[in-house]
């Protein structure tokens, strides 16, 4: 008897608390189910039912964190995950979370500090490459390269974390630490197609531009037809003797995207260095002007490109005067508009207009310029021949 009554009061007690557990354990799975099909608010209000004051569940609290992470209520995420963290100290899966909510709402510092706790417990590249992150959105260069070279020291062939040190080294004008760092990485993957442009860009910036371009040719035989790639082989041609190619490559360039003002520029600029009739200048010349405005500055390289353009035959010389004119307008440092509008006034036979341009041009810059002599003895060339040309009186 005394059996029985043991059996039956252990299936009283018992039996109720295994159903509590078979229906907490059914409510869990529901919720991750409905959290799997995107519906979390469901979800949420299945685990809620679960939460008591009374006890801490940590499963249910992290499937809570999770839904509430997943909806983007980052807010009640990382007051979930703070708590479960506090009370599983151990736990890196909530300190990557409160990480990666930190992240999101760009919270920097925080981001930072929920890394570093991370860190602690595991050393992971990736988590390395966030605290850089978060170093680099608080301006903190020299934190985020030390915590990005741990990342590549663990995981060297890391193309975006590589891409992030040489932004900051190109950033500091540090060419040679850009390179070296580029090319110890194409040693093992040489024509990788993020780190070699990249390589290529910091050659381009330090002058050496045979080799930016050789590396820039190689992305292009590897179908990279990509608009950085046309425009810095291009820009690399132009400072060769191999210039006559630029052309080609900047204008592919504009193939793939026809919204820069500067590119526009550029072909223009280059075909003038090429000395090619103003035929061929002017269309890309008036797609930039086009494009410029209100662009001060760019309107003042315009005027003096059309003046330059519109310079070869007398019967344009009066727009090139007009572009000088505006060039100066907008850009009152250039006093050359005077010299190259004065000699434009000697081809005109305008003499007088010619002394007046130069006149103002030593005014403007003092006697002290370098060009002075020239331009006095020129003056005084142009006077003379005025007091010849009205008989000596």
């Amino acid at each position: 008897m005394k059996k029985i009554f043991l059996l039956v009061l252990w299936m009283m007690v018992c039996v109720p608390l295994g159903a509590q557990t078979t229906h907490r354990d059914s409510l869990i799975a529901q919720s991750r189910y409905l959290r799997s099909v995107l519906r979390t608010d469901e979800a949420i209000g299945l685990l809620s039912t679960l939460v008591t004051p009374e006890r801490m569940d940590v499963e249910v609290l992290s499937e809570l964190a999770d839904c509430h992470f997943q909806s983007g209520n980052y807010e009640d995420a990382a007051g979930l995950y703070n708590m479960l963290s506090l009370r599983t100290p151990g736990n890196l899966l909530f300190k990557l979370r409160k990480m990666q909510i930190f992240y999101r709402v760009k919270a920097w510092q925080q981001a930072v500090e929920a890394g570093k706790e991370a860190l602690a417990l595991d050393t992971i590249p990736a988590v390395l490459g966030y605290v850089g992150d978060g170093f680099k959105q608080l301006e903190q260069a020299d934190s985020a390269l030390w915590y990005y070279r741990r990342s590549l020291a663990l995981k060297p062939q890391n193309a975006t974390i590589v891409s992030k040190v040489f932004d900051i080294l190109l950033g500091r004008e540090d060419y040679d630490e850009a390179i070296a760092l580029t090319d110890s990485y194409l040693q093992e993957d040489p024509d990788n197609p993020v780190v070699a442009p990249l390589c290529g860009l910091a050659h381009y910036r330090k002058g050496e531009y045979d080799a930016a371009a050789t590396l820039f040719e190689r992305q292009l035989e590897l179908g990279n037809d990509t608009y950085p790639i046309h425009y810095y082989l291009g820009q690399s041609y132009w400072h060769t003797p191999r210039a006559y190619r630029a052309d080609k490559e900047l204008r592919a360039a504009w193939q793939i995207d026809s919204s820069d003002v500067n590119l526009a520029y550029n072909i223009a600029a280059l075909r003038l260095d090429l000395m090619l009739p103003f035929e061929a200048v002017k269309p890309w010349v008036d797609r930039a002007w086009e494009m410029s405005q209100p662009d001060e500055m760019m309107l003042f390289q315009l005027h003096r490109m059309y003046a330059q353009g519109f310079s070869h035959r007398p019967e344009d010389m009066p727009q090139a005067l007009h572009h000088y004119r505006e060039a100066y307008r907008l850009n009152p440092k250039y006093k050359m508009a005077f010299v190259q509008m004065g000699y434009l006034y000697e081809l005109l036979k305008q003499n007088r207009k010619a002394i007046e341009c130069y006149e103002r041009y030593l005014k403007e810059t003092g006697p002290q310029n370098d060009r002075a002599p020239s331009i006095q003895e020129r003056i005084s060339t142009l006077k003379a021949e005025e007091f010849m040309q009205s008989g000596g009186h």
